[in-house]
């Protein structure tokens, strides 16, 4: 079993970084397999709503890590996906991606345990905390708890490693992640059949 840790942050071993990683940590503990993938600096494209993504069951824009992403997404087993907290809210070049992401490929995601990791200096945590959380519940996905929500404080990665109740809640999520997903394993049954979607516009 394997979990991808997202870092959407544009520092690559930053604050985000140093929380995801303390997840990591602890699902490999439990003998998960772990991958933190740094979605990085360069621009990206927001969603232009061309609905070419149904015909070619991927985002039609491939020049940044976009479809990259959604391949490594469906190769895990579970998903973490972090990010620094810029103005009561994720990075925008983060939502920017997921966005497309999901867009294009969120029934594929179905069932798939996943959690949302948020690191800010002082305040708007647990908006940008919300925010990241909708990704999942729109899709079907479980959402993995910890024992707070899961967010660290800190300016630096040094102030996040002084989290002490931080560093413990990113702990906990991993275990929790590495509970669910072995025990979907060991008790593995068919995930239950979706009705066709129904559709409502209030405008007529």
């Amino acid at each position: 079993m394997k979990v991808l840790l997202v870092n959407g942050s544009p520092h690559k071993e930053g604050c985000t970084y140093t929380a995801l990683a303390e997840v990591a940590g602890a699902l490999q503990k439990h003998g998960i397999e772990t991958n933190i993938f740094h979605i990085g600096n360069k621009p990206v494209r927001g969603c232009i709503a061309c609905g070419r993504c149904e015909e070619l069951e991927r985002c039609v824009f491939d020049d940044d890590v976009c479809n990259e992403l959604i391949r490594k997404i469906l190769d895990a087993d579970g998903v973490v996906i972090g990010s620094p907290v810029y103005y009561s809210g994720p990075n925008g070049a983060l939502c920017a991606l997921l966005d497309r992401v999901f867009y294009s490929s969120s029934h594929k995601f179905a069932h798939k345990p996943a959690a949302a990791v948020v690191s800010c200096r002082r305040g708007g945590a647990t908006a940008a905390f919300d925010r990241l959380n909708k990704y999942f519940t729109i899709s079907q996905m479980p959402v993995v708890s910890s024992q707070y929500w899961n967010m660290v404080h800190g300016f630096t990665p040094e102030d996040v490693r002084k989290d002490l109740e931080g560093l413990q809640i990113m702990r906990t999520l991993g275990n929790n992640m590495a509970w669910m997903l072995k025990s979907l394993h060991e008790g593995k049954q068919a995930p239950p059949e979706r009705e066709p979607w129904i559709m409502t516009n209030f405008i007529r």
